[in-house]
């Protein structure tokens, strides 16, 4: 890095900071205090993010589960430490929460395609799903075996988990490169970084709907292995180059997060399909044009 900007030589991360102090000393002078370019950038990441998902409950999902993330790569990561206002006030609620907002009102106003990551319509019954499942393994017809059938609910479920921790990890690349090759967070090649992941994960998440919803699409499109690659490289330089940090990771945390993201992963699924199934219906028709007399 340092034949690309030698400045970089001097720029060290301060490991002595403190951070989450003083939490319980709360006023709204201070929250507001700590409405900085970051909170905009939250701001400004969340409603790119919902743009590329378009789904609410995807997106809240994925909010609230990268706070828990913080909480288990903490002690890797000194600034993840957060007081619980900024995390559930600032984060969740005001910067995540208007983000994913705005990005979905942008959506309707353009009238962009809504994405239905469940799609409950093309979710068979429990006895086809069971029959399909065992049908899929047995070597009299040899059907082959595809792991994220869209006519599966198992195999949703398997696709918005490796979403969601596919999503976490490219997340957390962000904060372990900068820590392990000290670069500050408003050098040219973070941002530089950001924006060419921004570019590369558009037509990704577009390739993964289609593979994980559409039946007749029968491979991952080229984008979504790219971007794969992309964040494994990055995560094997960040352990290369940070052997020293991640020896001191906790395995126990790190397994706890794992489930926890999958667990959620589920539960989303889980809500979604009661979503459509009970209110959605109920609320349609209430919204619906009342009938003409004589009908």
């Amino acid at each position: 890095m340092y034949w690309i900007d030698p400045n970089l030589r001097n720029f060290h991360i301060d490991m002595d900071k403190e951070y989450a102090v003083n939490c319980s000393d709360i006023s709204l002078s201070k929250v507001w205090s700590h409405v900085d370019v970051f909170a905009w950038g939250h701001f400004f990441g969340w409603l790119f993010k919902a743009i590329l998902f378009r789904h609410a409950g995807l997106l809240w999902a994925i909010s609230i589960m990268w706070e828990i993330t913080e909480v288990a790569f903490a002690h890797l990561l000194p600034n993840f430490l957060e007081c619980w206002w900024d995390s559930v006030i600032l984060d969740v609620l005001m910067c995540n929460g208007l983000g994913i907002w705005c990005g979905l009102k942008l959506c309707k106003v353009l009238e962009m395609r809504e994405y239905k990551w469940v799609s409950i319509r093309d979710i068979s019954s429990t006895t086809g799903k069971i029959k399909r499942a065992i049908l899929q393994f047995t070597p009299v017809t040899w059907t082959p075996v595809r792991w994220l059938d869209p006519t599966s609910t198992y195999m949703r479920f398997c696709a918005l988990s490796q979403l969601v921790v596919f999503w976490q990890i490219s997340e957390l690349n962000t904060f372990f490169l900068k820590h392990v090759f000290e670069m500050p967070p408003s050098h040219p090649l973070v941002i530089a970084r950001l924006c060419l992941i921004g570019v590369i994960v558009a037509p990704s998440v577009r390739q993964y709907y289609t593979y994980v919803t559409d039946p007749n699409c029968k491979r991952v499109g080229t984008q979504c292995w790219v971007y794969g690659a992309i964040m494994v490289t990055e995560s094997m330089l960040c352990i290369k180059n940070g052997k020293e940090l991640f020896g001191q990771a906790q395995v126990c945390n790190v397994i706890v997060w794992l489930v926890i993201q999958i667990l959620v992963s589920i539960a989303v699924v889980y809500g979604v399909v009661l979503y459509h199934r009970y209110i959605e219906p109920n609320s349609d028709s209430n919204t619906g044009s009342p009938k003409k007399k004589g009908e």
